[in-house]
C-alpha cells in the first residue's frame, strides 16, 4: 500500500526562519546519523521517516559517511524517497555534508575542492535526487584555505547541486572568516550546525552571536547529549545502553554519580512542567530564538513522537531557568 502523508501534518509543527534568510525549518528535525545504515532494519527506518513527516518534520539531515557502512544512510533515505516520499520532494529539506573520512587516499577527507564536489556527486547518486537543499562543509580543514573550501561550496550551488550551503563544527572565528568569503561570493549560506545541549554550551560564547549578525540560522545536534539527557540513565548505566557499549561517542566516564544526580534534578523539573527529561532538554535548547531547529536522533518511532511533544511547552519562567542554571553550574 502506497504511503499517503497525514493531511494535518503542518497543523501543529512550529517552523522557524533560518536567521534572515528565506528558508524555514521545523523546530525539530530528524538526523540520520545512527539507526538508518545498511546494518539497520529498513522497515523501522522507513517507519521513522514517514512518521516524522506525518508530524510535520520536513527536514532530514545526513552526511556522506553516515551508516554504517559509510554512505548507507543516504541510500536508505534515497530508497524511502523513491518508494514513499516521491510525491513530496518539494515539501522536504534534505541536507548532507562532507568533511570527515569517506574513502582511502588523500582526496577523501577534510575540505578540498576535489573532495567536496566529488563527495556530493556520490551523495546525489545514493539519494537518487538531482540536488540537495543544504550542503555543508562538515568541519574546517587545517591544511586547506577557507577560501578554497568556500569557493567549492559556491561552485556547488552554481552547478545546481545544492540550493543552499552551511557550515558545521566551525568555531566562531572560523565561521566569521568563512562568512566573509561567502558574502563576497554572494553564496546563499543559511545554516551553521554545531553541537549544543545543557551539557555542551560552547556556542553561547560567540558562535550564536556571529550567526545572528550574519543573518543565518543555527541548527543544533546532540541536544540530548547522546542520550544522557533522557530517562535512560536515571538509575545509572543500563547494560544495553550506549554508555555501556564500545561507543566512541559516549562511555561510562560520561555517566558518573555527579552527572546522574544532575539528571535526576533536571528530571524533577521536567516532571513539574509535565514533560519528559528529553522534552525538557529540547525545549531548553530551543529557548533561544537564534536556535532555528534541534536535530534529534531516534531508534524507534515512539522516540520521535515523544521528542516532538517538547514543542507543546517551549516557554520557561525565570524561576525555572534560574533553577536549571544552578543545577548545571553545580555539576559543571
Amino acid at each position: 500500500m502506497n504511503y499517503i502523508a497525514n493531511e494535518n501534518r503542518y497543523d501543529t509543527m512550529i517552523y522557524r526562519r533560518c536567521g534572515k534568510t528565506g528558508l524555514k525549518l521545523p523546530a525539530v528535525s530528524l538526523g540520520l546519523w545512527h539507526n538508518f545504515g545498511g546494518v539497520d532494519d529498513y522497515d523501522n527506518a522507513k517507519a521513522m521517516v514517514t512518521r516524522a513527516f506525518d508530524l510535520g518534520i520536513t527536514h532530514f539531515d545526513l552526511a556522506n559517511n553516515y551508516g554504517p557502512p559509510a554512505g548507507s544512510a543516504e541510500e536508505t533515505l534515497g530508497k524511502i524517497l523513491q518508494t514513499e516520499l516521491k510525491d513530496y520532494r518539494d515539501e522536504l529539506i534534505i541536507s548532507t555534508k562532507a568533511g570527515y573520512g569517506m574513502w582511502p587516499g588523500p582526496y577523501g577527507d577534510f575540505g578540498s575542492r576535489k573532495y567536496l564536489i566529488a563527495s556530493l556527486d556520490q551523495s546525489l547518486k545514493r539519494l537518487g535526487v538531482d540536488y540537495v537543499d543544504v550542503f555543508y562543509s562538515h568541519r574546517p580543514d587545517p591544511e586547506t584555505s577557507i577560501e578554497e573550501t568556500m569557493m567549492a561550496l559556491d561552485s556547488i550551488v552554481r552547478q545546481g547541486k545544492a540550493l543552499y550551503v552551511g557550515l558545521s563544527n566551525y568555531d566562531a572565528l572560523q565561521t566569521s572568516q568563512a562568512l566573509e568569503v561567502l558574502k563576497d561570493l554572494k553564496t546563499p549560506i543559511v545554516l551553521h550546525q554545531p553541537a549544543y545541549s545543557m551539557l555542551n554550551r560552547w556556542v553561547e560564547h560567540g558562535l550564536l552571536d556571529v550567526n545572528e549578525r550574519a543573518g543565518i540560522g543555527t541548527i543544533i545536534f546532540q541536544p540530548l547529549a547522546q542520550g544522557v539527557l533522557t530517562d535512560r540513565y536515571l538509575q545509572g548505566i543500563p547494560s544495553d545502553s550506549r554508555a555501556a557499549s564500545e561507543s566512541v561517542f559516549l562511555n561510562e566516564q560520561d555517566i558518573n554519580d555527579k552527572r546522574v544526580n544532575m539528571v535526576v534534578q533536571l528530571n524533577n523539573i521536567a516532571k513539574n512542567r509535565g514533560q519528559s527529561l528529553a522534552q525538557l532538554a529540547i525545549s531548553w535548547a530551543l529557548r533561544d530564538e537564534r536556535v532555528t531547529s534541534a536535530l534529534i536522533g531516534a531508534s524507534r518511532v515512539a522516540q520521535i513522537e515523544d521528542n516532538v511533544k517538547a514543542l507543546n511547552h517551549l516557554s520557561f519562567s525565570e524561576e525555572e531557568l534560574t533553577e536549571i542554571e544552578a543545577i548545571l553550574q553545580q555539576n559543571s
